[in-house]
């Protein structure tokens, strides 16, 4: 029998590997795959990519093309909560970068810009100049985190300021932290601009009206009851959004008449008395607390910190577009126009009164200087640019005490407020303030107050957010940076708001109230 020969081995030249399909792949591992040299970031969209879509037929191929396209337009998944779309601030999101520059613009000018020269009167020129620059470049950091951390966390939006340091510094503590100060701030700085608006319109019916006046005019008191009428009567727009055009509004008016009073202070000779010297007062305890005052009244000056989420939540965000794109473009150019107004309003007021200036600021020294000398539709309009401004600015301010009764109302209630309701909070509000006003009819005195009471709002709960947030590496110069600024705001907020104090309790030793003709 022939035996057969034996089998040559032939070497078969070798092959690339094939990566083992899915389904062969053994129970409980993984198959093997070449990991990308870059990681990429996953998004809800990241599974529906055309590898995974071109084995399907064209009706699923379109349907899963489709929901890309949704998804990516709905952003971040965001937890929508039911009650959102029945209050004033989240009601509407079509908000966009030029609504974020009238808002931010509409809050940060107003009748804080014509108390600045008081606070210089006690400053002087060299310790006025200095407070006022670093005041404004020190808030514009607290601006850019507030701006950043909206959204924080994937998925959840901080729609106003108390939510975001409730994330930040726990439920109880932030609501103890945040709800005073901006609550306070709120309602403080609606129930100055009553006093503001009503005596602005005082002095504007005196202009206009000249000697043919009755001989019963109204007094400040029942002008500051107009005003306030006016007000409740513009706050029965439902929403954030809705007061766009008249933020519109008080954004132009606060730059047109801020330009207008110190640019016709500095055209007009000065008081021949007139001194630049820091007033002086009997003891260097007044003194001390007379200067913290005035660092009050700076401060005050930047207010607006506790509306930035408010403003941003109006604006719709997606993965392509996310909110804080053009809320911080709209900021940057409002606090452009911002020092364009308070910097020459401070520095053109202080040079064209000096200690002069009367506490309820350059408006009133204008009024009682040059009445004689401008003429009458000049002051007229003036004055009455004052006036929309401080309509205008009431609105804006109010606007979370609004949201803030809506959601306590919402939420017993499970269903939202009908507009009998809605106009009740509001008309409510509007004559609580005036009655503040009327007893606390201290302008200067009160916006030093605000200041100090305020400020860590603006200038120290920014910085603790991000550090509690964002969580830098520990002891890095970023760590170290933010809790230094936030402690330094601590700071100042209590000493400011001790001469805020001590200002309306020694109103008679401060303050020199000047009464035009």
């Amino acid at each position: 029998m022939e035996e057969r020969p034996e089998t040559e081995l032939i070497s078969i030249p070798a092959t690339p590997r094939a990566s083992t399909p899915e389904i062969l792949t053994p129970p409980g591992q993984r198959s093997p795959r070449k990991e990308s040299c870059t990681a990429k970031s996953w998004t809800p969209t990241s599974f529906i990519s055309p590898r995974f879509v071109s084995p399907i037929g064209t009706p699923m191929k379109r349907v899963l093309t489709n929901m890309k396209g949704y998804l990516e337009e709905v952003g971040h998944l965001t937890k929508l909560n039911s009650q959102d779309a029945w209050l004033p601030i989240t009601e509407s999101r079509n908000g966009n970068a030029h609504y974020a520059a009238f808002h931010n613009l509409n809050a940060g000018v107003g009748f804080q810009a014509l108390v600045l020269p008081v606070a210089f009167s006690f400053l002087g020129w060299s310790w006025g100049i200095i407070s006022l620059i670093i005041a404004y470049i020190w808030q514009l950091y607290p601006l850019w985190i507030l701006v950043q951390l909206h959204e924080a966390v994937p998925g959840k939006r901080y729609n106003r300021y108390v939510e975001l340091a409730e994330a930040a510094f726990g439920e109880r503590l932030g609501v103890w932290l945040a709800l005073f100060p901006t609550v306070y701030l709120s309602a403080g700085t609606a129930t100055a601009l009553i006093l503001v608006g009503g005596e602005t319109m005082k002095l504007f019916f005196q202009i206009v009206c000249g000697p043919h006046c009755s001989s019963n005019p109204l007094t400040t008191v029942e002008w500051y009851l107009v005003f306030t009428s006016l007000c409740i009567v513009l706050s029965q727009l439902p929403n954030l959004n809705s007061i766009a055009g008249l933020s519109l509004v008080g954004a132009v008016t606060a730059i047109a008449y801020s330009t207008m009073v110190w640019l016709l202070s500095v055209s007009q000779p000065r008081p021949p008395t007139i001194s630049y010297q820091p007033i002086s007062l009997p003891s260097a305890t007044a003194s001390v607390f007379s200067v913290l005052n005035a660092l009050g009244i700076i401060a005050f000056a930047f207010r607006g910190h506790n509306l930035v989420l408010e403003i941003q939540a109006t604006m719709p965000s997606t993965f392509k577009n996310p909110a804080h794109v053009p809320m911080w473009r709209g900021a940057k150019v409002a606090y452009f126009f911002i020092a364009m107004c308070l910097f020459p309003v401070a520095i053109g007021g202080f040079w064209a009164y000096g200690n002069l200036m009367p506490s309820g600021g350059i408006l009133n020294a204008l009024f009682g200087f040059h009445s004689h000398d401008i003429s009458r539709g000049l002051l007229a309009m003036t004055f009455l640019l004052v006036v929309f401004n401080c309509l205008s600015s009431f609105q804006i301010y109010s606007m979370p005490v609004f949201d803030s009764f809506e959601a306590s109302y919402t939420s017993r209630t499970n269903r939202p407020c009908s507009i009998w309701v809605r106009s009740g909070f509001r008309v409510f509000y509007g004559f609580v303030n005036l009655l503040i006003g009327v007893a606390l009819p201290f302008l200067s005195s009160l916006a030093g107050l605000l200041g100090g009471l305020t400020l860590p709002v603006t200038f120290a709960y920014p910085c603790f957010m991000w550090v509690l947030l964002k969580k830098p590496t520990k002891y890095s110069f970023n760590w170290y940076f933010n809790w230094i600024l936030g402690w330094l705001g601590i700071a100042f907020s209590l000493a400011f708001s001790m001469g805020g104090i001590w200002s309306i309790v020694n109103s008679g030793l401060k303050l020199k109230f000047f009464k035009p003709n």
